[in-house]
């Protein structure tokens, strides 16, 4: 019996939904008036449109879990050209091995259903292949991928940046050499000033890549990724505008990375609000004590969102995020909602030495 080859695994790409196609004002409107979870996923997209309606509000969208390869690529993209996202702070992994991956020209692939088993992932990593649940990646192209983030490390300036930094230059990296998809989070947040924090940058292709540019480089003229700038920067934000809200599709680093910049403030002397809205939309709860679970709720415990406009959307995210996003998006408020470029205001935040 012939073995597969590479080809036979990868042969259909993931197509991304594309929110602007489709209009579901009228079918959320009527899970107002359900219960459960389509309830919840009503109030939660009316409270991100109340998002697009405060013209005083700095949207924070946090990225987790595997989103990118799933299919929702298009949704943050439309987002962020519809001045619906003002910050993303995300997994590297999203940002790096998944959309900036596919903007030099790579894919991501539908696995068959019988690859979830699992009894074939010998057979994939003899060919290079790399499986996300049911998607594939070809491991091959992943570490061009790699060695392009290394490329931008040895071109930086050798001193400490922020993660946020970092992905601007991987920006000006698309826009020098050419964006190989017509959609990128990293090429359109560079185009629009959003700034992207990857407070965890290491975790992903970009990991490697600083690996290869501290091994290649003595000391002196290294460049290195600094964490505490991320949090001082992204906490220059909340202080520079009060009125916050947050996005959050999953849970983990970014959703507490961005929850945390109200106490930061507090303890640089700044008294600024809680983040007036927030949303949250995951399948984590508290009974596996994992920050991903920890509700809305507990985090007012902290002085961290407030009550008014909070809600908990418990689904997985390929099948909520466009309903909720899409949502906003149709009913338009975005179109009155300035572009608040803070990239623009971060470039301003000394760097040190």
């Amino acid at each position: 019996m012939t073995k597969p080859t590479k080809a036979d695994y990868l042969g259909t790409p993931v197509e991304h939904i594309d929110i602007t196609k489709f209009n579901p004002v009228p079918l959320v409107d009527a899970m107002a008036n359900t219960a459960f979870t389509a309830r919840d996923l009503a109030r939660a997209a009316d409270i991100t449109n109340r998002m697009m309606e405060d013209k005083d509000c700095g949207v924070i969208l946090c990225l987790a879990g595997s989103l990118i390869s799933a299919g929702l690529k298009k949704v943050f993209v439309d987002m962020i050209r519809s001045n619906m996202v003002d910050a993303i702070v995300s997994t590297g992994a999203n940002i790096v091995d998944q959309d900036f991956f596919e903007a030099l020209g790579f894919r991501h692939y539908v696995g068959e259903e019988k690859l979830r088993s699992g009894m074939f992932d010998a057979e994939l990593r003899d060919l290079h292949i790399d499986r996300i649940y049911d998607t594939l990646i070809d491991e091959d192209e992943l570490r061009i991928c790699d060695d392009t983030t290394k490329q931008i490390c040895d071109d930086l300036e050798p001193r400490p940046h922020s993660s946020r930094e970092f992905i601007r230059a991987m920006g000006a990296y698309l826009q020098q050499n050419g964006c190989k998809t017509p959609d990128s989070i990293v090429f359109e947040a560079y185009k629009h000033e959003v700034p992207i924090f990857c407070p965890a940058f290491s975790d992903c292709s970009a990991g490697f890549g600083l690996v290869a540019h501290i091994h290649s480089k003595p000391a002196g003229s290294r460049m290195s990724i600094d964490s505490g700038k991320d949090f001082y920067e992204l906490t220059q934000l909340k202080i520079a505008n009060p009125v916050t809200g947050l996005f959050m599709i999953g849970g983990g680093v970014p959703k507490n990375f961005a929850q945390d910049v109200v106490v930061a403030a507090d303890i640089l002397g700044e008294e600024v609000p809680m983040h007036q809205y927030a949303v949250q939309v995951t399948v984590a709860d508290t009974r596996d004590g994992a920050l991903s679970g920890s509700t809305l709720k507990e985090a007012s415990s902290w002085g961290k969102v407030d009550l008014a406009y909070e809600q908990m959307v418990y689904s997985e995210a390929t099948l909520a995020v466009p309903l909720i996003a899409g949502y906003a998006y149709h009913k338009g408020a975005w179109k009155n909602k300035p572009a608040r470029q803070w990239n623009k205001l971060l470039d301003q935040v000394p760097v040190g030495s």
